[in-house]
């Protein structure tokens, strides 16, 4: 069985010390196959292969050193977040090593609550069917969460019974590969951008397994940020296609894209030439490719 996979997120994309520090931290023992900052985001997402028992030691390394670094009290992100390492998924690739990336991400949701940080399993580790969502966690930010949690409506699966006070929560689960993906407009206006995204999430009758938000980027562009669930059912050309014709009326096009970290080859089927992802490079961010790598 290949080694399984570990996407960890944190909420920071700016500090190189910081992201230094933290690459040496989750690196402990496995394979740094990506890292991919973005401080528009104020987030950074790391991309790990590893051994079952090493990588759950590895994010607990990552974990501490997050905890020790970062303070999401300040965070100002365009990316909804609610914690230092906001999001952890012990991925599977191949379909055998499901079970074993289920026991670790369980392995490690332990771990970071062992640092005094609450964890809640989101995805197929949720206790129940309203708490799949990452939103259930993250409408409100912060804030929010505190309240809930301070009144006992949300308790979490590990860890205290309320958020760290600076470290904040952080969710967990198990899943195969999904695509992070971000496509750029030639407008600035950022309300096109969030009835682009609301046309393409499939709550709102979009692409199955497509959930997005329309964010304003520095730069002054507006960017449609995704995640699609199942990059081999829905690849990312037909995304770029469907946001195509949701754009056009609005006057507006997509014009560039930006994967974050790695994806299956067979996501790339299909994909236009006349939207480029910014620096890919299929050596580097085909998870078959950094795989092969990996044990040669």
């Amino acid at each position: 069985m290949p080694p399984l996979l570990a996407v960890p997120n944190v909420s920071e994309g700016a500090d190189r010390e910081r992201l230094e520090r933290l690459q040496s931290a989750f690196g402990r023992g496995v394979r740094l196959l990506d890292r991919h900052a973005d401080a528009d985001h104020a987030r950074s997402v790391f991309t790990l292969a590893g051994e079952p028992g090493a990588l759950t030691e590895a994010l607990a390394s990552g974990a501490a050193e997050a905890i020790e670094t970062i303070d999401i009290r300040g965070y100002r992100g365009a990316h909804p977040a609610i914690g230092a390492l906001d999001v952890c998924p012990v991925v599977w690739f191949d379909p055998a090593g499901r079970d074993a990336a289920r026991t670790e991400a369980v392995a490690v949701a332990e771990q970071i609550a062992g640092l005094g940080v609450p964890v809640f399993l989101y995805g197929e580790l949720a206790r129940e069917p309203g708490r799949a969502e990452r939103a259930y966690f993250r409408n409100g930010g912060l804030a929010e969460l505190w309240l809930r949690m301070e009144s006992g409506e949300l308790r979490p699966d590990f860890g205290p019974e309320v958020p760290h006070p600076t470290a904040g929560a952080t969710l967990v689960t198990a899943r195969p590969p999904l695509a992070a993906f971000n496509l750029e407009l030639d407008s600035g206006n950022v309300e096109i951008a969030r009835s682009v995204a609301a046309g393409l999430r499939e709550s709102g009758g979009g692409l199955k397994g497509v959930r997005a938000i329309g964010l304003q980027l520095s730069s002054g562009r507006a960017q449609v940020s995704t995640n699609v669930h199942d990059p081999l059912a829905v690849p990312l050309g037909e995304v770029v296609e469907r946001a195509r014709e949701l754009a056009a009326p609005l006057d507006a096009r997509p014009l560039e894209a930006e994967l974050v970290g790695l994806i299956p080859r067979a996501a790339l089927r299909g994909y236009p030439a006349d939207v480029p992802m910014r620096g890919f490079d299929p050596s580097q961010h085909v998870i078959e490719a950094r795989l092969a790598d990996a044990t040669d």
